[in-house]
């Protein structure tokens, strides 16, 4: 059985939800950023980590490619071939490099840098965020998920960082992108994530 580890409302949903999608049993073990706990697994003492046996694997985006090539026959993973591989790869680093980047810079001056070091990125995180959004409208085009008509991985860490940018009040000022995310937000797996472990109480 997998242990997805992490804390209440953290990248850890994208993991549980990931495990979700595909069917697989596992424990959600609550453990806090940067606690002792957390850096004997991880050296940066980040979460989440995905334990399987004697494996730990960190890093939310990495977890779930992890889990979408072991468990490849549930079809969650890149298209065939070298170039299905990079093309999951480029949108897996777009979602965590660019996409993610503004909601992450303003939940770090928000809430979780000391009071003396924070900030108002405010203006200029609503700015980056704006041009990504962009981007993702046209990298998305007309189809109904990224890798095209099959919901993947990549669509796990997409939608959940989606629903961060609505819970952080960021401008969605796309109806292609909008409807992206509420068809992925709407699936089973993703409320059954939620409900265990994957919101805050």
């Amino acid at each position: 059985m997998y242990k997805a580890v992490g804390s209440r409302g953290s990248r850890v949903s994208r993991v549980l939800w990931m495990l979700e999608e595909l069917g697989q049993p596992y424990e959600f073990v609550e453990v806090k950023l940067r606690s002792p706990e957390a850096y004997a697994l991880n050296p940066s003492g980040k979460v989440p980590i995905l334990i399987d046996g004697d494996l730990a694997v960190t890093d939310s985006a990495a977890i779930c490619v992890y889990l979408a090539d072991k468990h490849a026959d549930k079809g969650m993973g890149a298209n065939p071939g070298l170039a299905g591989r990079a093309e999951m790869d480029s949108w897996m680093h777009f979602a965590q490099s660019e996409f993610e980047a503004p909601l992450w810079n303003k939940l770090r001056h928000r809430f979780l840098l000391p009071k003396e070091v924070r900030v108002d990125v405010g203006p200029a995180a609503a700015h980056d965020f704006a041009a990504e959004l962009k981007a993702l409208e046209r990298r998305l085009g007309d189809r109904p998920f990224a890798l095209g008509d099959r919901f993947s991985a990549v669509d796990v860490l997409l939608g959940d960082m989606g629903s961060w940018a609505r819970a952080g009040r960021f401008p969605l000022e796309s109806e292609r992108v909008n409807a992206y995310f509420d068809r992925i937000l709407a699936r089973p797996a993703r409320a059954r994530a939620q409900a265990n472990g994957g919101s805050l109480k």
